[in-house]
């Protein structure tokens, strides 16, 4: 059984982010020697980054905790593109302005996890636009698409698995892995990448990468990939009845993402601890033994740790104390005092009723009054914690009468509050 000597190796298997890697043992005696310069890449699809995306977050901060250099590649060039790597149809193109404004959005997640700067094991933000957006199409195919098989891109998953569904799969798309094993390329030749890593979907993508370096500089590079996550109900890691999960506290409210934490099902209170938190091993080993009632302590331990690093110690502070005021709110009938989202409406829009689905839009439950319509038919809707099956209620002033406050829930999990102003 292979013993990593490398701190950053044995820590990566421990807490469950080791899944594949181009040559271990080689990787470790490097690792264990010397800092290693490794990066890790992100296209710039959405705004924010979401649950999903915090595997990889953290694995880059894993690396850099343990004495080794992590640069955040920002694709700002094959955004442009689109990774076909488990899709099952071709990503939406986005405009250039569209691009920047998610990249700009998406740095400031990253400054939360990393430590940025110009020391030895300081994080580097590269935007792989600055080589692809000027490439000579015929030059590039001289000189690097001959390097690359069609017999062997056709086995690798992202490919593979289109076809085999009979899903169209555009050319362009089919370029994206040889423009990511490029990136590899030029990072080694820039900064002296050594070590790409990436999710299992990226096998493929990254194996390309490190034969492209062997091939045109006869020097070698290494990769390394994490598991796909999914829950213990066979989820996929932060997608939810209600959406992703998003790091963005404008998409998601710091409240909603502690409570995604708190209420991690019991069989994954170790993993999600082990992965999504700076905790040492011993003291999770410890936790991953409480049982019953006690196992809620770990979950609340799991959804402070997560958040103090995503929002920060403030953050952690409000929503214990919105948890709490909550929970003595529903017991009490006194929901005014609550910290959660909250949308204030006039006695005259009430009067004559006011649409339960224009509510739960307006209070950002919901993106829309057609998703809104869903989860009253999905009995997800909530009205001061009885179900609302009925897609045409209005509320009315009678709700009000005994309180100027109502309480909106979509799920489980999310929470909002309707004021009557005075």
């Amino acid at each position: 059984m292979f013993k990593p000597k490398s701190d950053f190796l044995r820590e990566t298997i421990a807490r469950g982010f080791f899944h594949q890697a181009t040559d271990l043992e080689s990787l470790d005696a490097q690792m264990s020697k010397n800092g290693v310069i490794a990066y890790l890449g992100f296209d710039a699809t959405a705004k924010s980054l979401h649950v999903g995306n915090l595997v990889q977050i953290m694995r880059l901060r894993l690396l850099q905790r343990t004495g080794h250099k992590p640069i955040v590649l920002m694709g700002g060039g094959t955004t442009r593109v689109g990774d076909p790597s488990g899709k099952d149809e071709m990503r939406k193109v986005l405009s250039e302005e569209e691009i920047t404004a998610n990249l700009d959005s998406m740095e400031k997640i990253f400054a939360r996890y990393l430590t940025f700067g110009q020391g030895a094991t300081d994080a580097l933000m590269v935007n792989n636009a600055l080589w692809l957006n000027d490439l000579n199409y015929l030059d590039f195919l001289r000189d690097y698409g001959r390097h690359f098989s069609i017999n062997r891109m056709m086995t690798f998953d992202s490919i593979r698995l289109r076809l085999e569904r009979e899903q169209p799969l555009s050319f362009l798309e089919f370029n994206y892995m040889i423009l990511q094993a490029y990136d590899f390329l030029e990072l080694r030749k820039r900064y002296d990448v050594t070590l790409q890593l990436g999710g299992a979907d990226q096998w493929g993508n990254i194996v390309s990468g490190v034969d492209l370096i062997r091939r045109v500089q006869r020097s070698e590079s290494f990769g390394l990939t994490s598991p796909l996550i999914t829950t213990a109900s066979g989820a996929k890691m932060g997608k939810t009845a209600q959406g992703a999960v998003w790091l963005n506290e404008l998409q998601l409210s710091t409240f909603d993402f502690w409570q995604f934490w708190r209420n991690t099902h019991d069989a994954d209170v170790g993993k999600f601890l082990r992965m999504f938190t700076d905790l040492p091993l011993t003291e999770i080993a410890k936790l991953e033994e409480l049982q019953g009632q006690e196992l809620n302590e770990a979950k609340k331990i799991l959804a402070d740790e997560a958040t103090r690093l995503c929002h920060g110690e403030e953050a952690v502070s409000e929503a214990r104390k919105t948890s709490t005021t909550l929970f003595d709110a529903q017991h009490t009938g006194s929901l005014t005092e609550v910290s959660l989202p909250t949308l204030d409406i006039e006695r005259e829009q009430v009067k004559a009723g006011i649409s339960l689905v224009d509510l739960f839009r307006s209070t950002g439950l919901v993106p829309s009054n057609g998703e809104a319509r869903r989860l009253i038919r999905g009995q997800g809707a909530r009205l001061n914690d009885e179900p609302v099956t009925d897609e045409n209620y209005k509320v009315t002033l009678r709700e009000f009468e005994e309180t100027t406050c109502l309480k909106l829930s979509a799920g489980r999990k999310r929470h909002a509050l309707v004021k009557l102003r005075d």
